[in-house]
Parts: C-alpha cells; sequence; structure tokens
C-alpha cells in the first residue's frame, strides 16, 4: 500500500481520539499490517499516545504487527475438522505453500494460519482464505481453491 493512500485514512480520522480503532482497521484492511511508523503518524494525527495505540494494536486478534501476504490462508484445526481430515489438509497447504503456521511467503502473496476453532464446525473440515470459508475441504481440492488468489 502506497504512503500516499496510508496518510489519506490517517488525515480522513485526524484529531478524533475515539476513532483509533476505526483508522486501525481501515489501514489493516488495506496494508495487511501495521508498521510502527504507520502506527506513530497515528497515534500523532489523532493526538492519543504512543502507548495506547500500541495497546490496541497488540490486544486485538485482527491487527498484526508483523507483515502478512496479500491473501491469508487458515485451516481450521479444531475438535470437529481434525476429526474430518484437517491434518491432510495441513499438510496439503504446507506442500503447496511451502509455509509452516504464522509463516509468511517471501513474495508476500499468501500468509497461512491454522486456528483450534473458525464457527463453522457443521461443514468441516475447513479452508478460509480472505474470509471466505470453504467448507467440506479435500487434500485434492486446495490447488484449485489457492489458483484463485495468484
Amino acid at each position: 500500500m502506497s504512503e500516499h493512500t496510508i496518510d489519506g485514512i490517517i488525515e480522513k480520522y485526524r484529531g478524533q481520539p475515539g476513532s483509533l480503532i476505526h483508522a486501525l482497521v481501515e489501514i489493516q484492511h488495506q496494508n495487511h499490517w501495521l508498521p510502527r511508523e504507520v502506527m506513530q503518524k497515528v497515534a500523532d494525527a489523532l493526538q492519543v499516545p504512543f502507548a495506547q495505540v500500541m495497546q490496541i494494536a497488540s490486544f486485538y486478534k485482527a491487527f498484526s504487527l508483523t507483515p502478512k501476504g496479500r491473501h491469508e490462508v487458515h485451516v481450521c484445526t479444531g475438535m470437529t475438522c481434525h476429526l474430518r481430515g484437517a491434518a491432510k489438509l495441513r499438510a496439503k497447504v504446507e506442500e503447496l505453500t511451502g509455509l509452516k503456521d504464522g509463516e509468511t511467503d517471501t513474495d508476500s502473496r499468501f500468509t497461512y494460519q491454522t486456528g483450534a476453532c473458525l464457527g463453522s464446525c457443521s461443514i468441516g473440515p475447513e479452508l478460509i482464505v480472505n474470509g471466505k470459508h470453504y467448507g467440506r475441504m479435500t487434500p485434492e481440492k486446495i490447488e484449485d481453491v489457492l489458483k484463485q488468489y495468484e
């Protein structure tokens, strides 16, 4: 994301300390993570202490303080998905992307994560890419799904 775009988001909330979370959400959505220097700009523009920005950014799981890929890939590892073959999904995603849980590839295409329960047990095992749920997933289907996110 360009610095110009980030600055535009920050300007929209300038002088509005009550809009801190909104500003961070918008930046996270566009940039996929919150660099320290951007959080400092937000603190200055919204007139809130940098420590408060850090506290919010590190408390909420939706925010990332490390770079993420353009596409976030999640495999559910909750009990229902586990019993329905989530381990095979994990192995296939790791094979296709070359990533382990929590990693981002070098060209920032994918960030791969697993989660204990992603909230859709009835359609497990489940793969989620950029918030889109792919239920009753099989290892054979994963490559076709990931190709959609070139």
